[in-house]
């Protein structure tokens, strides 16, 4: 099951359950789907699209003043996928990548990004790169 349509189920385990949070929270998220030409979505899209709405929701609650963390967050936070620790980026790019073929060692992020995709953050992998 791919992962619009995870969120689409749950939504109405959601309303079974009467959890109106996760209920309001998945409405956002498929709100935000129906904005979308496509009717079907590929995992890639619906997770850029997930960290579109947690990356809104931070800065409104750093304007507000509130905590960093809200239940809103969380419930979209269970729908990305695990992300790549440090150790297994690291050991990846040292079997993986020969830095001798490049000029400087940030050429081959992409390479590094296209293998981890949404799974690892460009700015620690580039920050991993720059200690090497």
């Amino acid at each position: 099951m791919n992962l619009q349509k995870q969120i689409k189920s749950d939504l109405t385990a959601a309303i079974k359950a009467k959890d109106e949070e996760k209920k309001d929270t998945l409405r956002v998220i498929l709100g935000e789907f129906s904005r979308l030409d496509k009717k079907e979505l590929s995992d890639d899209e619906v997770v850029k699209i997930l960290k579109k709405l947690i990356k809104s929701e931070k800065e409104m609650l750093e304007k507000k003043g509130d905590a960093t963390d809200s239940i809103f967050i969380s419930i979209i936070e269970n729908y990305l996928p695990k992300m790549a620790t440090q150790s297994e980026i690291t050991s990846w790019i040292e079997q993986n990548i020969d830095f001798s073929e490049f000029k400087n060692k940030m050429q081959a992020m992409g390479f590094i990004m296209k293998h981890f995709g949404a799974t690892a953050d460009g700015n620690a992998v580039k920050k991993l790169l720059q200690k090497m």
